[in-house]
Parts: C-alpha cells; structure tokens; sequence
C-alpha cells in the first residue's frame, strides 16, 4: 500500500511546478495542521473511548491502553485489505490476545459496528441535503457513486434492524435469498455456508435484545460516535486553513467530506486507493484555484486520514496487550 500510495503521489505530481509546490510547502501555517492533526488523534482517541463504555460492564480491569489500542489496530487491518474487511477481524484477535471472551469481544464489535454505521447514514443524510447538487453539477458519474456508497450502507443497516424487530420473517427471507447459490456450490459448502449464516442471525438478534435494555449507554455511544465523525469530517477545513485557502464555506466542506468517505467504501482497492484521491480533486478544485495548493491539500489530507492511522496501528501492534481477569460483571 505504501508502494502503490507513493505512485498515485508521483503521478499527481508529475504535472506540478516543483519550486512552486516547495513556495507553498513553505508558507503552511503549521497552528492549523497542528490542529487537522489533533482532529484525527481525537477520532482514533473517542473510538477507544467507545470500547472502554462497552467493556466497563463486561470486565472491569479492561484498560484504557488496551482501549486505544483496538481501534488502532482497526485503522491498520482496514487500511491494508480490500473494502475494508480485515478491521473486524484484527480488533476481534486484539481483544482475544487481552484475554477478553470471544463471545463478549464479538457481541461489543457488533454492537460498535452498529452505532457506527447508523451514524454515518444520518450523516450522510445531512450532508446529501448540503452537497449533492454541488456533486451532481461537478459530476455526474461521481454523484452515481455518492448514491450507491450510500445504498450499501442503507442496506446494511435496514438487514440489521430488520434482524433485530423482524427476526423470524428474516430468517426466512435470508435462507429464501441464498437458494440460487445452491445452483452454483457444492452441496455440502452450501449447507455449511448457510448454518454458519443462520449462526451468524442468531448471534446478532441474541444481542439485539441486550441492546435493547442498554438504552442509555447506547445513547452515549451514539454521541461519542457522532462527534468522532464529526472531527474526521473536520480534517479538510482545516488543512485548507492552513494552506491560506480562506473565504470557504465551513459546512460544505464538512459535507463534501462526508460524501467522499461514501465513494471511498465502494473502491475495492485498499484504503481506496486512487479513488479516495481523485474525488478529493474534484470535489475541492472550486475551492482551491491553485493546482499546486490543490495537489499539497490532497496529499496532506491523504496522510493525515490514511497513512496516520496505519503506522499508528503499526505502533499499536508492538504494544504487548495487558491481560483481564476471566471473572466479569455482570
């Protein structure tokens, strides 16, 4: 990924003054990176603050140092494989090396995932409202991708409740969907692939009801949540800041953010790779008329909400997890 994020930064660059890009590197007002800097710090740092709510209850001596430590680790595996998929996974294994439960570490992701992505719809709902004109007047194909970045993430959420108020009718309705594929697999890896989903359902309703009955501390992850997307949604302003791009609408940039994390997701290539570059391009070019400025603000964005989070997960790595104790609250 480095390999392949250095080559999107030379190919950016090839058509770019040099001296003119070192003039602008020099006149960074570096209060203002300071402060894009604390922002993604304080998006890591408020997800860890999630984990500790959820294992407060769960195992008491579960420390802040492994807290942080998780969605670090997150930052890493998502970072390197495609669409995202290797995060879950890696903060499962975290959690299992601290010596928490499997069952418990898998019922506290679930539960984070959740809120996370019902967050990100009602941000993106928001933002739709501000920006997608601005998208669909910039470019067409860009503001298909906003939508159907979108719809996955609708999707996800909708089988979610629909799981947690509706669960017999989809259970139904899961293994009626999966059928065709028996058309195409071995009898005995359909069967094995359709119990290991119906497990799957199962687990995620069984949980369900607990979060039901955890209303309260589920509202104060929903706003932890919601203020970590807010200081991740925050970064480009502030970059733009402190490349003396002044006179800029502080809510668009905000929302034209949030539906650049959409078109991201849809990318296959880890981290978004390519995609997550050009669409900042485009999307910030009316507010930063230089082609230089433009250039610098994307490869600092880039560093700040891509390549931060994988070497500080690379980081926590070497940090030898503190074991629990196997007694937990009840």
């Amino acid at each position: 990924m480095l390999a392949l994020g250095a080559g999107i930064f030379i190919y950016a660059l090839h058509d770019v003054n040099v001296a003119a890009l070192v003039h602008d590197f020099n006149l960074i007002n570096w209060w203002w990176m300071a402060v894009a800097l604390l922002c993604i710090c304080l998006y890591l740092g408020l997800e860890g603050v999630v984990v500790k709510i959820f294992m407060k209850d769960r195992y008491r001596d579960f420390t802040w140092r492994d807290a942080f430590r998780i969605p670090l680790i997150e930052q890493l595996f998502n970072g390197i494989t495609p669409f995202s998929t290797g995060g879950q996974p890696a903060q499962l294994l975290a959690m299992l090396q601290s010596g928490v439960d499997g069952g418990i570490a898998s019922s506290v992701l679930l539960m984070k995932f959740v809120v996370f992505q019902a967050m990100i719809v009602i941000n993106f709902l928001i933002s739709l409202l501000i920006g997608f004109h601005y998208i669909s007047e910039k470019l067409h194909a860009l503001s298909l991708l906003v939508l159907f970045g979108f719809l996955i993430h609708l999707t996800v959420i909708v089988a979610l409740l629909l799981i947690m108020y509706w669960y017999h009718f989809t259970k139904r309705l899961t293994n009626w969907a999966i059928k065709p594929l028996a058309w195409f697999m071995k009898a005995p890896r359909y069967e094995k692939m359709r119990i290991t989903l119906n497990e799957k359902i199962d687990s995620f309703y069984q949980e369900s009801l607990k979060m039901k009955t955890e209303y309260r501390k589920m509202a104060r992850v929903c706003v932890v949540t919601i203020l970590q997307l807010f200081f991740y949604y925050v970064i480009p302003y502030f970059i733009l800041l402190a490349l003396g791009v002044h006179h800029i609408n502080f809510v668009m940039v905000v929302s034209l953010h949030v539906l650049i994390f959409m078109i991201i997701s849809l990318f296959p290539i880890p981290g978004g790779a390519g995609g997550a570059e050009y669409s900042f391009s485009i999307l910030f070019a009316a507010y930063v008329h230089s082609n230089t400025k433009l250039v610098l603000a994307m490869l600092l964005w880039r560093l700040l909400t891509y390549y931060f989070g994988m070497f500080a997960g690379v980081g926590a790595l070497a940090v030898p997890p503190q074991k629990v104790k196997n007694k937990t609250i009840e």
